[in-house]
């Protein structure tokens, strides 16, 4: 008998099936043979080999890129190139791995959640187990407080059950006789008799948690470090290949060809790309530490930047997930003495979520509830759909109960109450929730005072957090398992559309979700489809929530993005966590988000522009010159100390983009082959002033023209109007002036690798340096701008 089977078929058919006995329940030997048939009622841990894990981190473009280039340093005898780059390798192994490290938390906290004592009859003895030892065919009690440990079909008994966390729906729901519990639920009121059908991975549950564990984050860093890898090597290869086409037509030594492959490789490779994007996103989860966001994957921030769909859960996100009332409607009294009473027949101290919302109304409209001698109170029970109480006032007693209309219409004697239930109705198309109060005096019949409607309210700042939204370019759906006049409702009032539709009316096709302002009466399943559906049509999804059921969607969300009241499970799924309530910040990580992918986009386009600098420009001067002007070591250094200036990039003053960031490497690279075909141009004027000096002292100088070159193009390249508009933050200024100064000292005294220069050249390749990138280049960038129409 398969899942639904179970779930609709009849309580006796089900025993029958389960073969178990409902006086005595199952004896331990069925209990043993159970446990191996189906297992334990326990999610499965995935398991993973770290080392293995690691090794992967080995085994990818941009680690293939320096590896050749280590075994090619390593055959060369050139043995301190080879122990840097094999360092490099290491050491961006080990901060990818350890970043990874964080994922997957979400599934062992559903595991954990699992563990729980469960009260079951076995060998006709009701005793506490671990829900871990549940199998189907157990009888199970289950009773007000309880988290329902597995999928549970109701023998006897009446239970109102919250389920928000799974269903995603605001209001409590009842289960009686036949019906099912899901696991995962949490039971408010009542007590009630069941048989377990269903456990572990088979529950409702479970398979929220087997969406989790497939559902893995698109990781579009990783795609845009191959997409740059891809370029510079196809620059690198064609240069490559004319090099040695070249020597073959002179006759030379094609082994001359290793030593340029190697500088080549080494100078094409994004080793500190890894690096900058590890180092900016961590200061970015700092600096949104401080607006109330928490970053628990990295990635996330970049996501953030170009997420341009926000798939918003409405319970506990855009609401408030707290009864309130929302009209009063009297019909024997006013306004005042319906809230009154129906506060009177409540308790505080139950924390029933609909008692409490009298009671604030209550305190909201200023009522003496204080004056008020409540002498006896009746809890609401599901038999009788009702609470009362007896309260007394200046010697009057006075009964007042609350509770479902057609119970309370009944206790009156109503007789018409057609009119009533039209009132009725004409809230629940709203998503309301109606009681009725009534009173009772001595002596006298019960009398409806009136009628109040509950629902959970949207957030005093959704409305504004969905127009700061939109203004940012981003699309909001909605996603809630609550019904279709409830959604509707509240997508109208906070602004994010009219356009709301069942879950199942797209079922059929599911591409048009992109064209919806909000989906009703939605699943675990359907909230990770949708993102799913979305991320293929080319969008980057972004995904708030709270509850168990929003964990797949938000583990398989670019950004997930958990609330502040969230369970531990949605927090662990999430790459952001809120730490304040509300979603106004949400904004905020967007704007910083952009910010910093402005600091990284500019350290690419640099990175690419640099890239046409050196690596044509070593290799043409191979190609004229038939000797390296720059040696291996050079290029190295060159790489680390310039590397040391673009990591404080993570700290420029940039502003923020009001679109979502799109990722054109392309179009980068039409700009930086524009911008580093001039610079390829100038290094050669440069090389012009040099090329009498002996080859060793040539190296050297071309070293630090390259090096003043790559900082003052930076200078250049980060902004798109004229450079000095706007000021680089501090530490980025201190570090490229410290950069220029230890490497004029390394220039002109010299280190084992690099031969001292004269101070006359040293100053004549910085100066020309200065005047190429700050000056000339400067409106070069304008002019390439204005003439491409590209925006960078």
């Amino acid at each position: 008998m398969n899942r639904e089977e179970l779930i609709k078929s009849d309580i006796n058919k089900v025993i029958q099936l389960l073969q178990t006995d409902v006086n005595k329940g199952l004896s331990d030997k069925e209990v043993e043979e159970r446990l191996k048939q189906y297992g334990y009622n326990a999610v499965e841990e995935e398991k993973r080999n770290p080392l293995k894990e690691l090794g992967k981190k080995f085994w990818n473009v941009t680690a293939w890129v320096l590896e050749i280039a280590a075994i090619l340093s390593f055959i060369l005898g050139r043995y301190l190139d080879f122990y840097i780059i094999v360092a490099l390798i290491v050491v961006n192994a080990f901060i990818s791995f350890s970043e990874e490290q964080r994922a997957n938390r979400a599934l062992e906290l559903l595991r954990q959640k699992l563990q729980i004592q469960a009260r079951v009859l076995r060998n006709g003895e009701w005793k506490l187990v671990p829900a871990k030892f549940l199998v189907p065919g157990d009888i199970v009690r289950i009773r007000a407080g309880d988290f329902v440990p597995a999928d549970v079909k109701i023998i006897k008994g009446e239970v109102e059950v919250d389920q928000s966390a799974l269903t995603g729906e605001s209001l409590t729901v009842f289960r009686r006789d036949n019906e099912v519990v899901y696991s995962g639920s949490i039971i408010r009121r009542g007590e009630a008799t069941g048989v377990v059908i269903l456990t572990g991975q088979n529950t409702y549950f479970g398979k929220t948690v087997e969406l989790v564990k497939i559902a893995k984050p698109r990781l579009r860093i990783e795609k845009v470090v191959s997409r740059i890898v891809f370029w510079m090597m196809m620059i690198v290869i064609v240069l490559l290949a004319i090099s040695g086409i070249v020597l073959v037509i002179k006759g030379e030594n094609i082994f001359e060809f290793l030593p340029l492959a190697l500088v080549l490789i080494v100078a094409a490779i994004p080793i500190a790309l890894p690096a900058m994007f590890s180092v900016s996103l961590a200061l970015g989860s700092q600096e949104l530490s401080k607006a109330g966001v928490l970053v628990t994957r990295l990635d996330a921030i970049e996501g953030a930047s170009t997420m341009n769909v926000l798939c918003s859960d409405k319970t506990g996100t855009i609401t408030m997930n707290k009864l309130s009332v929302h009209r009063i409607i009297p019909i024997n009294g006013n306004d005042k003495e319906v809230i009154l009473y129906g506060a009177l027949a409540s308790t505080e101290a139950n924390q029933d979520p609909i008692d409490l919302a009298f009671i604030n109304k209550a305190k909201e409209m200023n009522l003496d509830l204080s004056s008020w001698s409540v002498k006896e109170f009746i809890p609401f029970d599901p038999s009788t759909r009702r609470t009362e109480s007896l309260v007394t006032k200046d010697g009057k007693s006075l009964r007042l109960t609350k509770g479902a209309i057609d119970v309370i219409s009944k206790l009156c004697g109503l007789e018409n109450i057609q009119e009533i239930y039209m009132k009725a109705e004409e809230e629940a198309k709203i998503g309301c929730r109606v009681l009725a109060v009534a009173k009772k005096e001595e002596g006298e019949k019960w009398k409806l005072v009136g009628l109040v409607s509950l629902r959970d309210p949207p957030r005093p700042d959704s409305a504004e957090l969905v127009k700061e939204l939109h203004d940012l370019g981003i699309k909001v759906i909605m996603l809630t398992g609550d019904s279709e006049p409830i959604a509707k409702q509240i997508a109208k009032e906070v602004g994010i559309g009219e356009n709301v539709v069942k879950v199942s009316d797209i079922k059929e096709k599911p591409e048009i979700v992109e064209k919806v302002d909000g989906l009703a009466e939605v699943y675990p399943e359907d909230k990770y489809t949708v993102v799913k559906v979305l991320q293929k049509n080319g969008y980057v999804v972004g995904m708030t929530g709270d509850g168990v059921n929003d964990a797949p969607a938000l583990r398989a969300a670019d950004v997930g993005i958990a609330v502040s009241n969230a369970t531990d499970v949605a927090k662990a799924a999430a790459a952001v966590v809120l730490t304040t309530p509300g979603l106004r910040n949400i904004v905020d990580m967007v704007k910083i988000g952009r910010q910093i992918y402005e600091r990284v986009r500019i350290w690419v386009l640099s990175r690419i522009t640099r890239t046409f600098q050196n690596v044509i420009f070593v290799a043409l001067a191979f190609i004229l010159l038939a000797k390296f002007i720059i040696s291996t070591f050079g290029m190295v250094l060159l790489l680390f100390m310039f590397d040391f200036v673009t990591l404080t990039m993570s700290t420029d003053n940039v502003s923020w983009p009001k679109k979502p960031a799109v990722w054109n490497i392309n179009q980068l690279v039409v700009v930086s082959a524009i911008l580093g075909s001039v610079m390829i141009i100038e290094s050669f004027v440069t090389l012009y002033f040099i090329v009498g000096l002996s080859l060793n002292v040539m190296q050297t100088l071309v070293f630090a023209y390259l090096l003043y070159s790559n900082i003052f193009n930076l200078l250049n390249i980060r902004e798109t109007d004229n450079f000095w508009k706007r000021i680089p933050s501090k530490i980025m200024l201190i570090s490229m002036m410290v950069d220029i100064i230890i490497s004029f000292v390394i220039i002109t005294f010299g280190i084992p690798g690099l031969t001292p220069a004269p101070i006359k050249y040293a100053l004549i390749v910085f100066i020309l340096a200065l005047v190429f990138n700050l000056i000339i280049n400067n409106f070069i960038k304008i002019w390439v701008k204005k003439i491409t129409k590209i925006e960078w």
